[in-house]
């Protein structure tokens, strides 16, 4: 899924893109070249062909380099399923070419929407209509892929009284939007990741993704959550591949542990792209949910697992800088959005409902 002169170009810079040492400008042209962006989306559309489970299999394979990277990769990926999915073909036609060649930067802008759909969260951006499309105002406190030179961000927009809130994509020449300075992260630094102020921003309908926001989401969630399950495999995967080249002499011991997680990541994958190429997610979130907070414990248990296969070198900054990344990037599974804190809220809400 990674060639080898973007995995070798991943390797190089993953500490830098961690620590924001790394020009965050330069990873979209990388992945572009490498043909990433084209994985899991038809022909017709100017893809490769493959299906969505194989781009969940190109962002795990990114992950295993660079967190940051399958990162960005990930918001890119996931405004480019919105727009497979949108109703809205001139939009698509325009903008997808852009987002294809790494030019464009695209960003998913829906946490918050997503958060609200399940009831989490209330809208922070508003719209107010008028003859040629809407004015906007509002918030997004955190969203990645907001590259300096060029980007274009999805938001779901709450309508006013009496009317359907909807998804818009808003580009960085929108009049009124301003981006943030970089937010000042632990880890994934180089991931333009940034926070936008929408202060009366006029946009035709030309940009409407979908004019139904509930209809929508639950249509692009498992995209969403999916693809965003690719930094858990990667980052998995990744640990349980460094713990095995320590498993001779005393750290024999932890071999069967080692076979116990590799098994059980396996399966939680195999049931991941199973019910993303049959649908199942549409109707079944809170199975998706449990997919995403078991991949989230599986990289816990991998990382730590690394830790004590490794022994002290991991605490030495010659030996062990890369497990340190690998440490800061598995604080950052369980808070991204929906964070596991509101997956475990959101099931056990539906667990009381059913019992009612």
């Amino acid at each position: 899924m990674v060639d080898s002169v973007l995995g070798h170009w991943l390797d190089a810079h993953a500490q830098a893109l961690d620590l924001g040492q790394c020009d965050p400008e330069s990873v979209l042209p990388q992945l572009a070249d490498a043909g990433v962006m084209r994985v899991g989306i038809g022909q017709e559309h100017g893809g490769s062909g493959g299906t969505l489970a194989d781009a969940v299999e190109t962002v795990a394979a990114i992950a295993t380099h660079s967190v940051t990277a399958a990162f960005v990769f990930w918001g890119q990926r996931a405004f480019i399923e919105y727009l497979l999915h949108s109703p809205n073909a001139r939009l698509r036609e325009t903008l997808l070419p852009a987002l294809l060649d790494g030019s464009l930067a695209g960003a998913t802008g829906l946490s918050n929407a997503m958060k609200f759909l399940s009831g989490i969260e209330t809208l922070q951006v508003r719209g107010i209509e008028n003859p040629d499309g809407w004015s906007l105002e509002g918030r997004l406190h955190w969203v990645t892929n907001l590259r300096k030179q060029s980007f274009v961000v999805a938001a779901a927009i709450e309508g006013e009284a009496g009317k359907k809130p909807f998804v818009m994509a808003i580009p960085s020449t929108a009049s009124g939007l301003r981006r943030s300075e970089d937010l000042q992260l632990m880890g994934l630094q180089s991931s333009n990741t940034a926070a936008l102020e929408f202060s009366d921003i006029e946009l035709s309908r030309d940009w409407l993704l979908h004019p139904d926001a509930k209809q929508f989401l639950p249509a692009v969630r498992p995209g969403f959550l999916g693809l965003q399950c690719g930094l858990s495999i990667g980052l998995a995967r990744r640990s349980l591949d460094e713990v095995k080249r320590h498993l001779d002499g005393t750290r024999s011991v932890l071999s069967a542990e080692h076979h116990e997680q590799v098994e059980r990541l396996e399966s939680v994958i195999s049931g991941l792209k199973a019910g993303l190429l049959d649908g199942r997610f549409l109707t079944q979130a809170a199975a998706l949910f449990r997919l995403r907070i078991a991949l989230a414990q599986s990289v816990s248990s991998a990382v730590q697992l690394e830790l004590q296969a490794s022994g002290g070198k991991a605490f030495l900054d010659e030996h062990g800088s890369a497990f340190a990344r690998r440490w800061r990037e598995s604080a950052f599974i369980p808070i991204v959005t929906p964070s596991l804190v509101q997956l475990q809220g959101e099931l056990q809400r539906q667990a009381r409902e059913s019992a009612a």
